[in-house]
């Protein structure tokens, strides 16, 4: 993100899940202050080596909030919130303590936004649960156990080795849970198609190193309408290469997008 973004820490809260995890989060209040009638919320799910307290999604968040109310947080075994990460499986109990804390600051539409792990878990949540205005998901994969990029293997061996997760937790603050799934989730490609009718954008770059422009359109493929598909030229991988042009075209395109709902 460019040095210049200002980022707002915005309004601490803490969340619980379903299964009793405690989630650091943080509610930015957009440019109308109070929610009202038509407000929209975005709430934001950010990446594996992602937390609140990181200048890129800060930055994500902030520029966000130029037009819409913001609602992070810190997925579990993130940043400041307990437990530890699963990889996109009950991550979706996250998102939804997340969404539950939107209605309830009094967001009538609410959108939720991933990228890269997080926009696995809007896809899957989209799905699963619902209950949601739109989905908009950047830079996510289509299938589990993709190794085919030097990055995704990095990440695998930060994911299946002690030594990897050691390394994770040291260098990123990721805490990865050291028993794997027991059961193989649906992964997104296999679950997009169930969130119809509600109104999917899928956000990728045609310079994204961990997972190439096949991964996008597989998940465009499988999904139902209504449905878009942004392949960006130039752009990288989720938070860390989102500049504010291509978040605040995102922001822009939300009320297009929520109608079509």
């Amino acid at each position: 993100m460019a040095a210049s973004v200002v980022v707002d820490p915005g309004e601490p809260l803490t969340l619980t899940t379903e299964d009793g995890e405690r989630l650091a989060a943080t509610h930015l209040a957009g440019p109308d202050g109070a929610p009202g009638p038509g407000s929209i919320g975005v709430v934001v799910a950010h990446g594996f080596t992602g937390s609140i307290d990181k200048p890129g999604v800060r930055a994500v968040c902030t520029s966000l909030a130029g037009s819409s109310g913001v609602v992070a947080f810190d997925f579990r075994g993130h940043g400041r919130s307990t437990g530890h990460s699963t990889l996109g499986d009950r991550e979706v109990l996250d998102l939804e303590a997340a969404v539950a804390a939107a209605r309830r600051l009094g967001y009538e539409r609410i959108v939720t936004c991933g990228w890269s792990m997080g926009a696995s878990v809007v896809l899957r949540h989209g799905a699963l649960v619902g209950g949601v205005d739109a989905v908009v998901s950047v830079s996510a994969v289509s299938r589990w156990f993709y190794r085919d990029t030097a990055p995704m293997r990095r990440v695998h061996w930060a994911i299946e080795t002690r030594l990897g997760r050691l390394v994770a937790r040291r260098m990123t603050g990721t805490r990865i849970t050291p028993h794997g799934w027991v059961e193989v989730p649906e992964s997104p490609v296999e679950v997009v198609g169930r969130i119809s009718p509600i109104p999917l954008l899928l956000v990728h770059g045609d310079r994204d190193h961990y997972f190439p422009v096949e991964h996008p359109q597989a998940l465009y493929d499988a999904a139902g309408e209504p449905k878009e598909l942004w392949l960006l030229e130039g752009f990288g991988h989720a938070e860390s290469a989102a500049t504010p042009e291509i978040v605040e075209r995102i922001a822009a395109h939300l009320p297009a997008l929520l109608a079509r709902g």
